[in-house]
């Protein structure tokens, strides 16, 4: 029988090369060197890496695009302004033009290889217009793209009285996880509270939980440990996020010790957003200036399961930001000194398959048997790609090439030298 697609000549994140990759009705049959048969359609990958696609597991589509609407620019670039505009501009977006952004987000996101985001979505609004655009978006963009969605009551949970029956709409809606932000609530226990209120939502409901986690530089904001507590006590260990975990970047060691392996023996998964936090935090400081991006290399050794998420894209909170999630791993390589060989590889997978873990997607990864979703970069390796951030030659999904691009290869009109280069064979030279 002849196979759909037939990737040739393969470099695969674990190292293996010389890779043949076989895909018939939307998943890998077979995967070897030199596979003897016949495709409806063949590429040659030539010695590139093919990854599994890129996972976003925190971004925020409600917002992303928004950057100068209505002349609102966050001039200060800390957390509080942004928020600030937000709670502003969010009144004035018509349902068409946030189905229009999110949209066109997500056409980007493809085109950089990124096939899964999660997407917390603001519950702040009665009328939940936000919720029920995602939430249809979410159906549209289906066949080439997973959005996973979290109700998130932006302002906190406590912040008004109808907020609790919002987000128990929201997920009726379609919104499969719970949100929080219990560091923004009114008082430190309020906060505390909200975590159990809402995470007692999601063991009855069987749902997910991510929450908006500790997002200051102030050592002491603590609401992760409330969240490990109840990760423990209500048996959702593997199903609860703690997002952004600021606090734990300013914290004395020991505490910080202590409270990583607290979330360790919870099960509790952490996401990063260090191109987000490493401009947001630090704002009130003079030198040396607090970065903010949260012990990652440390929860990493902890046994957490670390994710690195873009957050933000043209919005009120990041004015800028492409949807590549090497740039995310490019930032945080730097920000958390993970420059070794493990470090880099490390933070490649805190990219790809450590998020695809955290969401629970079914049949990711490149194995026999599993949906045929990869991307073919321009580089050789996991660290070539984080450095680079190159081309996205091919984007694959369930075996059909989606976004195709050709490679970066600039003319050079130099006197005794090579007629054209290409970025990713520079590091060859003299190997």
């Amino acid at each position: 029988m002849t196979l759909d697609l037939i990737l040739r000549n393969a470099v695969l994140p674990d190292g293996r090369a010389g890779i043949d990759l076989a895909v018939r009705d939307g998943r890998f049959v077979e995967i070897a060197p030199a596979i003897a048969a016949a495709a409806s359609r063949e590429i040659d990958a030539a010695g590139r890496l093919v990854t599994p696609p890129f996972v976003d597991a925190h971004f925020h589509l409600d917002a992303t695009l928004t950057l100068g609407l209505a002349g609102k620019v966050n001039e200060t670039g800390t957390l509080a302004e942004g928020i600030r505009l937000w709670d502003e501009l969010r009144p004035h977006i018509s349902a068409e033009a946030l189905r229009a952004r999110a949209l066109a987000y997500c056409d980007l996101a493809v085109s950089q290889g990124l096939l899964a985001i999660r997407s917390h979505v603001d519950v702040s609004d009665d009328a939940l217009m936000g919720a029920e655009v995602l939430v249809e978006v979410k159906k549209q963009v289906a066949p080439y793209l997973d959005l996973q969605l979290v109700a998130f009551p932006q302002m906190g949970y406590f912040a008004k009285p109808t907020l609790a029956g919002n987000l128990r709409r929201a997920l009726d809606l379609g919104v499969e996880a719970v949100g929080g932000i219990p560091h923004l609530e009114p008082t430190a226990e309020l906060g505390r509270e909200s975590i159990r209120a809402l995470c007692a939502i999601a063991a009855e409901q069987g749902l997910l939980v991510d929450m908006h986690c500790d997002e200051t530089d102030d050592p002491a904001s603590r609401q992760v440990e409330t969240l490990a507590y109840e990760t423990r006590r209500l048996g959702l260990s593997g199903r609860v996020t703690g997002s952004h975990l600021c606090s734990l970047h300013s914290m004395d060691n020991f505490y910080a010790a202590r409270l990583i392996g607290h979330m360790a023996a919870a099960g509790l998964a952490a996401v990063a957003n260090p191109l987000a936090n490493m401009v947001l935090q630090g704002r009130f400081d003079s030198y040396p200036k607090r970065r903010g991006m949260t012990r990652v290399p440390e929860l990493m050794a902890a046994g957490c399961a670390v994710a690195l998420g873009h957050d933000s894209v043209l919005d009120p909170w990041y004015p800028l930001g492409r949807a590549d999630m090497l740039e995310v791993a490019h930032m945080a390589v730097h920000a958390g000194h993970m420059t070794s060989q493990a470090g880099m590889r490390a933070c490649f997978a805190a990219v790809t398959e450590t998020p695809a873990r955290i969401l629970g997607l079914e049949g990711y990864g490149i194995e026999v048997g599993r949906y045929a979703d990869c991307v073919i970069l321009q580089a050789r390796d996991p660290v070539e790609a984080i450095r680079l951030k190159p081309v996205r030659l091919a984007v694959v999904r369930r075996g059909r090439v989606i976004a195709e691009a050709a490679p970066a290869v600039s003319r050079l009109s130099l006197p005794g030298r090579p007629e054209t280069l290409d970025p990713a064979a520079i590091a060859a030279i003299g190997v």
